[in-house]
């Protein structure tokens, strides 16, 4: 690889502050050399309309230069890990802000070149905070949300106004060349679950203060460190059986959170043609929570037990949780199964609108989930995760009599 000589540029912003710009990057043989084949070796594809004039220099590896610069607020969670990941590996410099100990972004250090991905401590709540982890950045994608209360933090101030709250500093910091918001499949101002409505604020909020912003709507995913197949198994292995609520039939499109990670790393990279546009990204395959249970029950080698649960019981056994989390003087248990809020979402099915943008827009085909997505579920079959290749092989009942 080249060696490369790097001059900063000093880059004054409105209100005194300033942010370093590295636009005259230049490898020594780009001097030296002038032909095309050279040219061509050490560039990007990363687009120039929409992301400005930025420097793109190398292979496309990670110790390449994507020129994007970005500030990914929730990188902590279930898909920032694969989002940095997919950033980190182009070449990009990753801001991770994070709120509670530096051991929750460690993880994501080693997924780029050295001192590529930065871990910084901020205050959701504190606007000078926000800016702070925002001012060399040219690129904000908010992954920030939460299916469920706590005593801290409300639906609507985690799904609605912290995603306002960041776009309104995008706005005013003058150097953000592209918004993602991350809200989720369904959301709707009058949808059943108070989560789905805060989600849909939020885009509201968001597109009213940057329109060119983009808006992902990604399904319930799927992946090893999920919220579904993980609480599922482990009550299987628990208690031998599976609750169905609502007898399980409503329909919902789940997809690999990998691709929804690859879907947002495609929008940066496009010519443009994404911003202001909002995507809707569900998995090739529609299911019920009762397919995808039997594809979790093949994968542990579990024979099948159900408990279908009307909604009215279902929610009866969810909604003490929900009534006592502001009225006790400590905190309560994060839901798994019995959530109020998703129990209230799965009364209408969660499916891909006919006319809406999807994986194909972005040149994108989503995994199946039957087979490698759903693998990690090995490690909750009683036998060892070698034992069994076929349903006849399950765990019998009797097992350990």
């Amino acid at each position: 690889m080249p060696a490369v000589s790097r001059r900063l540029v000093q880059r004054p912003l409105s209100g005194g502050t300033s942010i370093y710009s590295s636009s005259s990057l230049k490898p020594l043989s780009d001097q030296c050399l002038n032909g095309s084949d050279n040219r061509s070796r050490y560039s990007s594809s990363l687009a120039t309309k929409g992301v400005g004039h930025l420097a793109r220099k190398g292979t496309g590896g990670r110790s390449s230069v994507s020129g994007i610069v970005a500030t990914v607020f929730g990188a902590t969670g279930f898909l920032g890990r694969y989002l940095v990941q997919q950033l980190a590996k182009m070449g990009s410099q990753v801001l991770v802000p994070f709120r509670g100990s530096e051991d929750n972004p460690r993880h994501l250090k080693l997924m780029g070149d050295l001192g590529q991905v930065v871990p910084m401590k901020f205050d959701p709540r504190d606007e000078d905070s926000i800016k702070a982890v925002m001012a060399k950045a040219n690129v904000v994608i908010n992954l920030i949300g939460r299916e469920y209360e706590t005593r801290n933090f409300s639906f609507e101030e985690v799904n609605h106004h912290m995603a306002e709250k960041l776009a309104l500093v995008a706005k005013e910091h003058g150097g953000i060349m592209r918004f993602i918001q991350v809200s989720c499949l369904g959301a709707s101002l009058s949808s059943p679950s108070r989560m789905q409505r805060a989600k849909a604020a939020a885009e509201k909020a968001v597109l009213n203060a940057l329109p060119e912003a983009t808006v992902m709507r990604p399904a319930t995913m799927i992946g090893t460190e999920d919220r579904i197949l993980n609480p599922w198994a482990m009550f299987v292995k628990k208690y031998g059986f599976l609750p169905l609520i609502g007898g399980g039939t409503n329909k919902f499109q789940p997809v690999y959170v990998v691709d929804v990670a690859a879907a947002i790393v495609a929008a940066l990279k496009d010519d443009g043609s994404s911003m202001g546009k909002t995507y809707e990204l569900g998995g090739p395959d529609v299911f019920t929570p009762h397919d995808l249970a039997e594809i979790m029950f093949d994968m542990i080698r579990e024979w099948p037990r159900y408990v279908k649960l009307p909604f009215p019981i279902a929610k009866a056994m969810a909604g003490p949780r929900d009534f006592m989390v502001n009225k006790v003087p400590f905190p309560l248990p994060s839901p798994q199964i019995f959530n109020l809020d998703q129990i209230n979402a799965l009364t209408t099915d969660t499916l891909v609108s006919d006319k809406a943008l999807t994986f194909q827009d972005l040149d994108l085909v989503p995994h199946k989930l039957k087979g490698y997505p759903v693998e990690f579920l090995i490690q909750y079959r009683k036998g060892g995760p070698n034992f069994g290749s076929t349903v006849s092989e399950k765990i019998p009942t009797d097992f350990y009599n």
